[in-house]
């Protein structure tokens, strides 16, 4: 191809500006607008049809305006149909001032779906699951435990012929009975771990029988799990020995339930999900039935009671009332179990498998809760005293092993309960004594603003409770927690501040004092002032630092450092609080001074938005970013130093480069020697620090920051320097980088970097010693020298952002400059025509580059990136080059038809093109665009 001279056309940028602005249209108050919200109001009905069809009408309170977003949608918008389809018989229908228009059809038919949302347990419920491992992990035990395991009968395993009916039934309950009076072998001197596995077997184990169709065996193994949790020998491991075997019986449950369910579905029909026991075959009912039969010959009541309630939701097969029957009768059925911790957790299973299937059944619910309230005396009765004293257990140890059960009881029953029941349990357990283990679970499991409007009542509990079982800081600690979600009233705000601190201050044990301390923190930051936040940082460190007693509490430290600085997030006022660098000094762990400075400097560059002077501040977060440095070793993870660095960045930006910035504002430009001292120092430290950050397109896109920064403020040496070391560290970008723990190609990234680099070099002044555009042309040697993937075009669209640059280089007046700061090259050159003349030649080489790659692009699998830069090139060259110019006219021309040439153009996008062109030709001194447009035809795919 031959080279084709380039010709700038001239451009008057505030005339383009004028003629690209939307036309200014009055608006009328109270006209429509097309983003107005628009009020609509729909219910829903059933309504009866032939064939089944629905309709669907829908009613806007601005019915007689057009919404422009929604008229595409022929009156339904994408979540009404939505909703619609979840029920078929669904339709929407009007409303006229509120009121659906219709028959009492609807009232019934919301009634109904009222009923089944009800029995709906939402998102909003914490799900058992939730709790499963923090229960597992907080009550372990070092003694030794044992286990019952159950050994199979041999009988009626050997012979060929199956039996009868009558003769299998029998043979089944013979095989139950063996199993009662004492198939078993009993485990000796388990070590936790082992009872762990032995538990997880048996729950394999029951799994592989049900598999297997070994329906006895399954249910022998469930019967044998369920008698373990009669046992409190070693009674602070029970919380976690519960929920290991209501594991096994929550298996039990649902392969019962789907077993049972899958009897009613056959090839003509499926049962639906909200099935009634009419749609249920007798065979299954039969199934079912047997069952249940089968649990009532158990003999013990314990495995009675959990296996029949593993199976509870197996009821709907079989009567619509079953489940509301079966509850009350197993709440009673609680009643005769003697020891008050198997009894209390027997209760939370019930309101476990209760919530499952039938959350709507509350009274249920509420006299299993009444009925413990009855029973509540007996954990300080002489039984279980006598019983603590053969185990060695103190009371306060025994007490929080109800918790986990009773916190369940009450988040089930205090789960959308109305104001009145709430206040009745609540002063129930006001006339209960001894009553602190009941005052925190209601304070664990009731809503937060329930508790929160009551925090003075609840005080005032706390201060006559029995401290000897359960103590207060643990009452207090719930009650914080509770204030940190919810507000108080704003009259009792400092009262409930100053009763609570009266007892935490006095705590003795550091442990206690943290872990209540570090509750209570987060509610002096929400609601008080950096005094009271001192008062309480200032106890802290009193309490914590005799005998170290910190390095114990270092995750507790660490919240609150979390809460404080979450609170505060103008570090002018957190620096303030006198006892805050004090705090700092207790984390004298590297790993956790690390942690603790990471999360300074993370809330610092996200919130920080006011810059400061302040050299304590400044000082301190210097320090921190030290901290941070110095913190990395050969053993350091690269995201790590990622991590670090990124932070680190962060407070170069913030702090240097906007000290300097912050500077010339104040200074309205015109610096003084002071001023102008000061900012060549913060550029000089950003000079000397950017080399030691470890990722190069950090370093790259830093150094194009800084250098913005000192041409902002007339240090043009140091900016040249800058970009100077910018474009040395190009040819050292790798082919591929780490993005967030994956490699990935770096070219994206490069090519994002230059474009902004360019867009910088319009306003950089040459050097009076280094010719004309000379960093241009050091960045277009680098870029030509860099070796670019033979499947990327990048290269090409670099050259084309040099080609938009040098054209609005050629410009009477650039588009952009620095007001104050430096003269760029339009007023230093002042449009000479040996500066045209050289920046015409560059961008000649440049083009030569580009047409260049356009004709290694003429191979079978490259046309397609051949059409498309061929018509990006044609596009450069409208928007930028002087098209009167015969040759870069005929250039054009050409770039036309090898777009179009294999048949790989976007045909709409040519139309659209020269659409454009022909739009363009009628404006002032575009009229040889009109000759243009003749020249260039449009060619079909064919």
């Amino acid at each position: 191809m031959a080279v084709f001279p380039w010709h700038s056309r001239h451009r008057n940028y505030k005339a383009e500006f004028a003629s690209c602005r939307l036309e200014a249209v009055p608006l009328e108050f109270g006209d429509y607008h097309p983003l107005k919200p628009i009020t609509v109001t729909e219910s829903k009905t059933k309504r009866v049809s032939r064939k089944g069809s629905t309709s669907s009408t829908s009613s806007s309170s601005s019915s007689s305006m057009v919404d422009p977003l929604s008229s595409v949608l022929d009156g339904t918008d994408p979540l009404s149909m939505f909703a619609a389809t979840a029920d078929p018989a669904a339709t929407v229908v009007a409303t006229v001032g509120g009121h659906p228009v219709g028959t009492g059809v609807e009232d019934s038919s919301r009634k109904k779906r009222d009923r089944d949302d009800s029995s709906i347990v939402g998102s909003d419920f914490e799900p058992w699951a939730s709790k499963r491992g923090e229960i597992l992990a907080c009550y372990t035990t070092t003694e030794k435990l044992s286990i019952n395991l159950f050994v199979g009968s041999e009988k009626g395993k050997a012979g060929s012929a199956t039996p009868a009916m009558s003769e299998k039934v029998r043979t089944r309950l013979e095989e139950l009975d063996d199993f009662e009076e004492g198939s078993q072998k009993e485990l000796l001197n388990l070590t936790q771990q082992d009872y762990v596995n032995r538990i997880e077997e048996l729950n394999q184990s029951l799994k592989d029988a049900w598999a297997s169709d070994q329906k006895v065996k399954a249910l022998k193994i469930v019967i044998q799990c369920s008698k373990l949790l009669s046992d409190t020998s070693v009674i602070q491991f029970y919380p976690s020995k519960f929920v290991l075997i209501t594991d096994i019986l929550d298996t039990f449950g649902r392969l019962v339930y789907e077993r049972i369910f899958s009897m009613c579905v056959d090839n003509r029909s499926v049962l639906p999900d909200h099935f009634s026991p009419e749609n249920v075959n007798d065979t299954a009912k039969e199934t079912c039935l047997n069952w249940f039969f089968k649990i009532a010959s158990i003999r013990e009541l314990i495995p009675r009671f959990y296996v029949e309630a593993s199976i509870l939701k197996c009821n709907k097969f079989l009567s619509k009332m079953g489940i509301s029957e079966c509850l009350p009768r197993l709440t009673c059925m609680i009643r005769g179990i003697g020891d008050p911790l198997v009894s209390v957790y027997a209760r939370a299973y019930l309101c476990r498998v209760g919530m499952e299937v039938a959350p709507h059944l509350k009274e249920s619910l509420n006299k299993n809760f009444f009925d413990f309230l009855l029973t509540f005396k007996q954990i300080h009765g002489d039984t279980v005293q006598n019983q603590l004293v053969v185990q060695g257990v103190e009371l306060p140890s025994y007490l929080p092993l109800y918790s986990p059960a009773m916190d369940w009881i009450f988040q089930c029953i205090s789960y959308h309960a109305p104001e009145t029941l709430l206040t009745e349990m609540m002063e129930r357990c006001k006339k209960l004594g001894n009553n602190a283990l009941l005052l925190n679970s209601v304070m664990s499991a009731f809503r937060a603003e329930f508790i929160a409007t009551r925090s003075v009542d609840f005080i005032a509990m706390i201060k006559e409770c029995d401290e000897s079982g359960f103590p207060k800081h643990f009452l207090f600690r719930s009650l914080g927690l509770n204030l940190a979600l919810a507000d108080p009233p704003e009259a009792d705000r400092l009262q409930i501040l100053n009763e609570a601190w009266k007892v935490i201050t006095k705590l003795k044990n550091p442990q206690d004092y943290i872990n209540c301390a570090e509750v209570w923190v987060e509610y002096t930051c929400k609601h008080f002032t950096k005094r009271e936040v001192n008062t309480v940082l200032a106890d802290v460190i009193k309490h914590m630092t005799p005998d170290r007693a910190f390095e114990d509490s270092y995750p507790e430290l660490q919240s609150i450092i979390k809460k404080v600085i979450a609170h505060f997030h103008d570090f002018s006022v957190l620096f303030s609080v006198e006892k805050f660098l004090p705090f700092l000094d207790m984390f004298q762990k590297e790993s956790v001074r690390v942690e603790v400075c990471k999360c300074i400097m993370e809330v610092f560059i996200k919130h920080q938005q006011e810059p400061t002077k302040d050299p304590v501040i400044l000082n301190a977060l210097l320090h921190v970013c030290k901290t941070m440095h110095d913190s990395v070793n050969a053993l350091t993870l690269e995201d790590e130093k990622r991590m670090l660095a990124y932070l680190i960045n962060g407070f170069i930006k913030m702090s240097v480069n906007r000290l300097a910035m912050e500077t010339r504002k104040v200074m309205k430009g015109n610096h003084s020697r002071k001023t102008a001292a000061f900012v060549r120092a913060c550029v000089a430290y950003c000079f000397i620090t950017i080399p030691s950050l470890a990722g190069i397109f950090t370093r790259l896109n830093l150094y194009l920051h800084s250098g913005q920064v000192a041409l902002a403020n007339q240090c043009l040496s140091q900016a040249d320097a800058f970009f100077k070391a910018a474009i040395s560290l190009v040819p050292e970008v790798p082919k591929m980088i780490n993005i967030d723990g994956k490699m990935r190609p770096s070219e994206s990234f490069l090519l994002e970097f230059l474009c902004n680099f360019f867009s910088t070099l319009l306003i950089v002044p040459d050097h009076p010693e280094h010719g004309v555009l000379f960093l241009v042309r050091e960045l277009l040697n680098v870029i030509q020298d860099y070796t670019w993937e033979d499947s990327s075009d990048d290269k090409v669209h670099i050259y084309t952002c040099v080609l938009h640059l040098l054209s609005a280089m050629s410009q009477e007046s650039y588009l952009y400059h620095i007001d104050k700061a430096v003269d760029s090259n339009d007023s230093l050159y002042g449009g000479d025509t040996k500066f045209l003349a050289e920046n015409n030649k560059l961008c000649e080489t440049v083009m030569a580059q580009i047409l260049e790659h356009l004709k290694t692009l003429a191979k079978d699998e490259a046309l397609k990136r051949q059409s498309s830069l061929g018509l990006s090139f044609f596009n450069s060259i409208l928007a930028h080059g002087d098209l009167r110019n015969n040759r870069l006219n005929q250039l054009s021309v050409n770039l036309w038809h090898l777009a179009q040439r294999h048949g790989c153009a976007d045909t709409r996008t040519m139309v659209k093109t020269l659409e454009y062109i022909k739009k363009r030709s009628k404006q002032p001194d575009m009229g040889h665009l009109t000759e243009l447009a003749l020249r260039l035809p449009l060619q079909t795919r064919t």
